[in-house]
């Protein structure tokens, strides 16, 4: 999601839709955009944190697992990688490839779930890390990409994209 100008019409529009459905989900765009914000200010990385809980001004995030800053570092240079290739995991035949299968089978299983302080602002939402497409072939999750990752004027411009009517 983070190379939102070399995508395609559909799947601009596909993301623009998600990003609008979880941005109301937690009570709209400001609601959305403060939470990101609030993510790309603290340090360390938040999912990082002990605890499995993030907090800002607004709401919440938990999730079921402790993650590791190594495994961040790996996500974050991987991430790099995976437009080029089209796939998240990198060839079987490659040095890392262990470690990324690694990083994967670690990350799977967690489920982030994004809630809002007030319930009248929304009921939240949840995302996992990575999309399984079939076993030789992972992405990561565009909607955890732009949470954690991308920038914020990134995630303003696909919030802000208007779809082409036909």
């Amino acid at each position: 999601m983070c190379d939102f100008n070399n995508l395609d019409e559909e799947t601009r529009s596909a993301y623009h839709a998600q990003l609008i459905e979880c941005a109301d989900s937690l009570g709209g765009k400001n609601f959305f955009l403060n939470l990101l914000e609030a993510i790309r200010k603290n340090k360390p990385h938040p999912l990082v944190a002990k605890t499995t809980t993030f907090s800002y001004a607004n709401g919440t995030i938990k999730w079921n697992k402790v993650i590791f800053q190594d495994k961040i570092s790996l996500l974050l240079k991987e991430r790099v990688n995976e437009s080029g290739r089209g796939n998240f995991l990198p060839k079987s035949s490659d040095k890392n490839y262990k470690t990324v299968m690694n990083l994967i089978r670690t990350l799977t299983p967690i489920e982030f779930k994004i809630k809002p302080k007030n319930r009248d602002d929304g009921a939240g939402f949840s995302v996992k890390a990575f999309d399984m497409i079939s076993p030789e072939q992972t992405k990561i999750n565009p909607l955890f990409d732009a949470i954690f990752f991308c920038s914020i004027e990134t995630v303003k411009k696909v919030l802000n994209y208007k779809p082409n009517e036909a």
